[in-house]
């Protein structure tokens, strides 16, 4: 096994032209192979199992990362590849064993006063401010994502059926409810400051009518960068998460229907979640927050109950 590592890595430096940092990166992960596997470990005699079973090691034992292990798993690849390639074996045992996926992080939440607090944050009777709350009541009590929002049209809303028509990943359109504050806020918006904005931009020159549902003083459709801009300045004055994101307040919708009681199918449909598993990380969110209150306020949860 010594020479055959050894031949490896002098092809990676001098056949492939791998630098001295890469190589160095090869031996490692290959040594913890030989570490798990036994000194005497042949060439030819490791197995898939072999295998498979390192790759769980250096995640139990050696605590590595899902990324770490992968790459780790990867050398082993290339060394499996380079032993054929010499006649050194016949099979390759890594072939069939399966990458670690790194776990995908939880979605930060906004706590439901927080959330509630950044949707009414714009006050006021100017026309923007009033488009501003249009747009954050939406973003939160329909879990639009912002590229949906900005790119709503006039025709995408339907005040009397309560439903907003959103466009979402690959074209896909969706009917999302709306609750009662979000349309209470578009009814606010379309009665006369949206017409007010276009009034204004069309006496600056504006030439043709914007078809979109939320516009600009100069009578354009509002984008993400515009959406996103405001969205840190109410945050900023009403003391929230300085973090607040568009995205973090449809990571709060989700949570929050799950906290009280939604079904997950149901969630999953107004996000447009295509795999119901994307859907899936919101009931972790939901489960950690029930450890948390159960840690602080069960006594056999506490160290002194």
């Amino acid at each position: 096994m010594d020479e055959a590592l050894d031949g490896f890595l002098t092809h990676l430096a001098l056949e492939r032209g791998h630098s001295r940092h890469t190589v160095e990166a090869y031996a490692r992960d290959l040594r913890r192979f030989v570490e798990y596997a036994g000194d005497g470990v042949a060439v030819a005699g490791f197995t898939r199992a072999d295998v498979e079973g390192w790759v769980a090691w250096l995640r139990d034992e050696r605590e590595l990362s899902a990324r770490s292990a992968a790459r780790a798993l990867s050398a082993l690849r290339s060394f499996c590849k380079y032993l054929i390639r010499e006649r050194l074996r016949g099979d390759d045992p890594t072939a069939l064993v399966p990458s670690p996926r790194p776990s995908r992080p939880l979605p930060v939440v906004l706590s439901e006063a927080g959330a509630a607090d950044l949707a009414m944050a714009p006050e006021g009777a100017d026309p923007r401010a009033v488009r501003d709350r249009a747009m954050l009541e939406l973003l939160y009590g329909a879990g639009l994502r912002v590229s949906e929002l900005v790119h709503l049209e006039l025709g995408d809303v339907s005040l009397d059926s309560g439903v907003v028509r959103a466009r979402g990943k690959g074209e896909k359109t969706r009917l999302v409810p709306v609750g009662e504050e979000a349309l209470e806020a578009l009814r606010a918006w379309l009665s006369g400051p949206r017409a007010e904005l276009v009034d204004r931009a069309t006496r600056r020159g504006l030439k043709r009518l914007p078809s979109a549902l939320f516009v600009t003083s100069r009578g354009r459709g509002m984008t993400r960068q515009a959406m996103w801009k405001n969205l840190k300045r109410y945050a900023a004055q009403v003391g929230v998460d300085p973090k607040a994101s568009p995205h973090k307040l449809r990571h709060s919708f989700a949570t929050h229907l799950l906290d009280h009681g939604a079904d997950l199918r149901s969630v999953q449909a107004m996000l447009g979640h295509a795999d119901i598993a994307t859907t899936q990380i919101y009931t972790h969110v939901t489960r950690r927050a029930l450890r948390a209150a159960y840690d602080e306020g069960h006594p056999l949860a506490r160290e002194d109950g």
